[in-house]
């Protein structure tokens, strides 16, 4: 894994003011434990929080400064921050760090766990301040055992500090933090079945409202926030709205920066802290170094395996929400993966459903069913034994699992690729449907109501 900075190949070097989640990283990849987080200022902006700032001011500068949820949805943090209750008799509140990251092709909550797990510790700190949050929870892929051992050490540093625990810096606040490793479902990452699965329950998403802010964790509000969403939040502190807001390219609408990558046979797959506003081809030329000799971009996601292909010719497109909803998918996590002309898009879309279904709760119908559906005219295509009205079928199906239109938001993610990999390549998919001929007769195929 590697991380670079601005400018291409490492021309600049990364700084407090203009890369505030990655400065401190050590060039060897080893993690910063606290004396050199410390000696890096770590800890600052918690005692500046603590000590010249009231509780609703911490909220009103993260909402004041346009940080967004950084897991995908794109949420305004202050605005969820201003969800929870203000009645002070609620005496138990939680924060719970959403660090479920099973998006494929995803990777930079990782390497902040792993590198910088005190930035993570400080962010949680200084927003159960805000939000007057007594406990939290880390809600930690199964699979990241490395983070997992760099958390919990972390987080005995700081306690052993006076930084969590009791009397908080003599502030009389206490704190307490636990590093919760779950059992491997993509699904957790959907808030409310993270907040089952803490709880012991099976990992579906709740009904909502109520939202978690009112109900959550036990019964009792909740905040649940995205691992590079909380990391942002010390640097907003300690420097300010302006400062903050200044970091992002103009015609950006999103503010600061983000952690972008790109995975694929790229010459230099990795991930940047980049300010929001950076064109995908700065990000796919300049930073991945274009595609490796011998093959050439077929095909291109912003933003994980939830989001649409793009092709090409929308590389110029602003990396932010607004700018990506422009050439039509979503900026997602911000980790682009490079899709090469040797690759078949029908294989590329089966291994994808085939992930999707796997990870599906199976609460609701067009979720539970439709994406194995998906699976099977795909995989008969794939064969060459896809039938007439194959391609409708699956388009239909991209329509009635589509927003709105299921329980959570799984599906719409699901199928979002498949829609957009027909639009573009449908070609290819038409190739895999047997002469008419070969049809089955038609009371033996699926049949979609509407389609």
């Amino acid at each position: 894994m590697t991380l670079t900075s601005f400018g291409p190949a490492n021309r600049i070097k990364r700084s407090a003011e203009t890369h505030p989640l990655t400065w401190r990283l050590r060039d060897d990849g080893e993690a910063v434990w606290l004396d050199e987080y410390q000696a890096k200022n770590g800890y600052a902006a918690a005692r500046k929080a603590f000590a010249d700032m009231a509780q609703d001011d911490i909220v009103q500068t993260v909402k004041d400064a346009g940080l967004k949820g950084r897991g995908g949805a794109g949420f305004p943090t202050g605005v969820k921050w201003g969800l929870m209750p203000k009645d002070e008799s609620i005496n138990i509140r939680y924060l719970l760090c959403n660090a479920d990251e099973m998006e494929p092709n995803t990777w930079k909550d990782r390497m902040l766990m792993e590198q910088l797990p005190h930035l993570l510790i400080e962010g949680m700190l200084i927003s159960a301040r805000a939000l007057k949050t007594y406990r939290g929870y880390i809600f930690l892929r199964g699979e990241y055992t490395t983070a997992a051992r760099h958390l919990n050490r972390a987080v005995e540093e700081a306690k052993a500090a006076g930084l969590l625990g009791k009397n908080i810096l003599g502030s009389g606040f206490d704190f307490e933090l636990f590093v919760h490793t779950g059992a491997g479902r993509y699904i957790c990452g959907e808030e409310t079945a993270l907040i089952n699965s803490l709880e012991g329950r099976r990992a579906n998403p709740r009904s909502k409202p109520p939202f978690p802010a009112a109900v959550g964790v036990w019964g009792k509000p909740t905040c649940v926030n995205n691992v590079e969403t909380l990391c942002n939040v010390p640097a907003i502190i300690a420097d300010g709205v302006d400062w903050y807001k200044s970091l992002a390219r103009e015609g950006s609408e999103d503010m600061g920066t983000k952690l972008m990558g790109f995975s694929g046979k790229v010459k230099n797959p990795g991930l940047w802290e980049l300010p929001f506003g950076v064109t995908g081809r700065e990000l796919f030329e300049d930073y991945a170094g274009g595609m490796r000799d011998g093959y050439k971009l077929k095909a291109w996601q912003p933003g994980g395996a939830g989001t649409g292909f793009l092709l090409p010719e929308h590389l110029d497109a602003q990396m932010y929400a607004g700018g990506i909803a422009k050439v039509g998918t979503r900026m997602g996590t911000g980790l682009a993966m490079a899709v090469d002309d040797s690759v078949n898009m029908v294989s590329l879309l089966r291994n994808m459903e085939q992930f999707f279904a796997r990870e599906s709760c199976g609460f609701c119908t067009p979720c539970r069913d439709g994406l194995p559906w998906s699976v099977k005219l795909l995989m008969a295509i794939e064969e060459g034994r896809g039938q007439p009205g194959d391609i409708e079928t699956l388009l239909g199906l991209v329509g009635f699992l589509g927003p709105g239109k299921t329980f959570c938001a799984h599906a719409p993610g699901a199928v979002e690729p498949l829609g957009s990999a027909i639009k573009y390549f449908r070609p290819e998919f038409e190739a895999g449907i047997a002469p008419a001929s070969a049809a089955v007769p038609p009371l033996a195929r699926p049949i979609v109501v509407g389609a």
